[in-house]
Formats: C-alpha cells, structure tokens, sequence
C-alpha cells in the first residue's frame, strides 16, 4: 500500500521539492513530480538544474526518450508512460489518478488558503481508504 506524507504550510514549493528530489536521489529513489500546471513544471526544470552546483539532479518530462533511463521525471499528464514507481511528489491541487502504483507519494501544500483546503480533502481521501498518513509541517 502506498505510503502517504503530507508536507504542509510550505513557503516556495519549487525549492522545497528541489531539496526534496535532493535528498531522495542522495538515497537511490526514483523520482516522479507531478504537477498539471505546465508552468509551475517549468519553473521547476529550471530549478532542478540550478538548484545546487555541487549535486546533478539529472531530469527529462515523461514523454521525453530518454525518461527510461532518468531518475528524475517531470510530468503533468496522469495518463503518461512512467518508467518508474517508487516515489511521487504532487504539486497538484488534485488526487494523482495513479498514486497507488507507487511505493510513497508526497504531497506538498503551501499556505495559500486554496491550497490547504484541496489538501484537506485529499487527506480525508485518502484516510477513508485507508492509507498510512504522516504530516510534516514546513518550518
């Protein structure tokens, strides 16, 4: 069953997933980061690669040929191929069609008023049926 945290009150997303990917790729995990706002997954292609000059946060969209070969993919299709499924990060407002493929999916809410309250929902989601949730707040 997938594992489910919910990283909240989040100051800038972008950063926050970029540390996030950071840390994941340090331990071996592959990556997923979902976002259905194309705009927000372009801010963070840019993000990844000049987020830290001393880690490679290599990463392809999902359609991209070389995405088999990527540990790290960008998407904001939920029907798209996905070479992997061991960890999703949704950006997205929305519950991931897929989520249950994956091993552990984090979802990350800012402080933004809207926000939480999609977050809320796709918590009690996710408790009715029955995930193992944890909640981290931002510091």
């Amino acid at each position: 069953m997938t594992r489910i945290d919910f990283h909240s009150n989040v100051p800038q997303k972008i950063t926050y997933v970029c540390r996030l990917v950071r840390k994941a790729r340090a331990t071996g995990v592959n990556i997923v980061v979902r976002s259905p706002d194309a705009a927000q997954l372009q801010q963070l292609d840019q993000a990844l690669w000049s987020f830290s000059e001393q880690d490679f946060l290599p990463h392809v969209m999902a359609k991209d040929p070389l995405a088999a070969q990527t540990a790290i993919i960008l998407t904001s299709d939920d029907a798209a191929e996905l070479p992997h499924h061991q960890l999703l990060i949704n950006l997205g407002a929305d519950t991931p069609a897929h989520f249950a493929r994956f091993e552990r999916l984090l979802e990350i809410i800012s402080a933004d008023d809207a926000d939480k309250a999609a977050g809320r929902d796709r918590y009690r989601f996710y408790k009715e049926r029955g995930y193992p949730l944890t909640h981290h707040v931002a510091a």
